[in-house]
């Protein structure tokens, strides 16, 4: 009996056991964020985990090679060689850990009719003459601050935030929002999130009465509004 738990759990530490250089997959990760996180391309990912056959689906625990694959015509250097799971080895770890799907999209927020609702009003509000990509980015930035250590947790808490936003100290918050920036609202709640990556802040510089926000590094430009980390 003795000898055969010593087995299993030498099996378990081949089949469990992290390679070097590997990444473990999370709640919420996709390739393409982890391909940023670690500053190679999406194509450079796959390439070096050539066991992950749809790119829009990994599991959470799985591993991921986070090296670059070297082509043919690249020098090779010899190192130790990483232990690459099989199939059949990714499914069990997958269904050990209650895996769930993740589909290629960055964003895993959420809004209720009422939120979405208030956004678009904000987003009329600080946007009305503003393209929809414009709309879209105003709207990206205020679910980045939900997301942010440095801002409130909640859609309603970011917005009426003391001094944040003009819309709400003179009241046009309160009027409907129009099509567009429904449209615009929904639309930062998908993959286009990725329009405005980073931004918590943005503003007109040519009608703005405080410059505080023109030391801070620039994400983007559309329009009249100047998108900020």
């Amino acid at each position: 009996m003795k000898k055969l738990i010593m087995l299993i759990t030498f099996v378990a530490s081949l089949v469990f056991a992290s390679p070097a250089f590997a990444y473990t997959v999370k709640h919420g990760d996709t390739l393409t964020k982890i391909a940023r996180e670690h500053n190679i391309t999406l194509q450079e990912l796959a390439d070096a985990n050539p066991q992950v056959s749809n790119l829009n689906l990994i599991y959470i625990g799985e591993n991921i090679n986070i090296t670059k694959s070297i082509s043919a015509n690249e020098p090779r250097i010899v190192e130790p060689v990483n232990m690459v799971l099989s199939d059949s080895e990714v499914n069990l770890r997958a269904r050990l850990v209650r895996a769930e799907v993740q589909i290629e999209k960055p964003v895993n927020l959420s809004l209720s009719d009422a939120e979405i609702d208030l956004l678009a009003r904000l987003v009329r509000a600080e946007a009305q003459t503003e393209s929809l990509e414009g709309k879209i980015a105003v709207a990206c930035v205020v679910l980045n601050r939900i997301e942010s250590p440095q801002f409130p947790d909640t859609l309603k808490e970011v917005i009426y935030a003391p001094g944040q936003f003009q819309p709400v100290k003179n009241g046009e918050i309160n009027k409907p929002a129009d099509e567009e920036s429904i449209q615009a609202v929904k639309a930062a709640l998908t993959d286009q999130r990725q329009l405005a990556p980073g931004a918590l802040f943005f503003y007109n510089p040519a009608i703005a009465t405080s410059r505080w926000l023109d030391t801070r590094a620039t994400t983007l430009v559309i329009g009249q509004h100047v998108f900020k980390k």
